[in-house]
């Protein structure tokens, strides 16, 4: 049982859920305005605990070092959103008891729902000033969020095909102009005289004789050698281009209607 003896032990308890799982730290404690009874404490939740939540402190228990909520840790994050930097107003109470499936008749005591004077409630130690809530489902709205979808665009990865370096073989005629010699025959004539005419009186008597001479020639002979002239690899270059990309994206608009103008200003 939390009453106003345990309220100044409560600044930045631990809270657990029914699992026993950490919710966060107590931030608030809301008491009625008449009676100083606490009827509600805010519990600082999410990253660097900037979120804040509210949950009754009638169905919470106090050890002396956390308080035990009777709900699961999601479902305690999840309760309405009411700025807790004032009073808070009967129709805010009201939203509060409808998701703890509170009713009028279990209601923390000296609370005001909706339809009652409103008494409501303020966090302890602060003046009963008012405050306007946003949020779609409070009845004292005098603000709305306006939200509007953005485009976020990157890149990835995907395989377009594919490069395969190949060798094959192809045959190809090449002429090339090889220099050949050859031998040929003809007579040469040397009348006898005094110089050599030793050699023309040692010949044989008048009569058949036959000389003969072996002619040679060159021709050409090929042959074929495998060496290596060039080394040929495959290289991945990457090239940046501009895609331009569209989609459509919603925004919203706000307008005024007050009734009095036809025409309807809007952001």
């Amino acid at each position: 049982m939390i009453d106003r003896t345990n309220i100044a032990n409560l600044s930045g308890a631990e809270v657990i859920d029914m699992n026993g799982k950490k919710v966060g730290k107590v931030g608030q404690v809301y008491v009625d305005e008449q009676d100083g009874t606490p009827n509600w404490l805010t519990v600082n939740t999410g990253l660097f605990g900037m979120s804040e939540t509210f949950v009754p402190i009638d169905r919470a228990t106090w050890d002396g070092e956390a308080v035990t909520v009777p709900y699961e840790k999601d479902f305690t994050k999840d309760a309405p959103r009411i700025d807790g930097d004032g009073r808070i107003s009967p129709a805010e109470e009201e939203q509060l008891y409808r998701y703890y499936g509170m009713s009028d008749s279990t209601a923390p005591t000296g609370t005001a729902p909706t339809g009652t004077a409103p008494t409501g409630t303020a966090p302890t130690g602060t003046a009963p000033t008012g405050h306007d809530a946003s949020g779609p489902d409070t009845d004292t709205d005098t603000t709305v969020t306006r939200s509007e979808e953005q485009l976020t665009v990157g890149t990835e990865q995907v395989e377009t095909g594919k490069a395969r370096l190949r060798k094959y073989v192809v045959t190809e005629e090449q002429n090339v102009t090889v220099p050949v010699a050859h031998e040929e025959v003809h007579l040469e004539r040397e009348p006898i005289s005094e110089q050599n005419a030793g050699r023309g009186t040692s010949g044989a008597d008048i009569g058949e004789e036959d000389v003969e001479v072996t002619l040679h020639a060159e021709r050409p002979v090929v042959d074929k050698e495998t060496v290596a002239v060039e080394q040929v690899r495959v290289d991945v270059e990457t090239v940046t281009d501009q895609e331009r990309v569209s989609e459509e994206v919603r925004k919203e608009r706000v307008e005024l209607d007050d009734g009095t103008s036809t025409e309807r200003p809007s952001t």
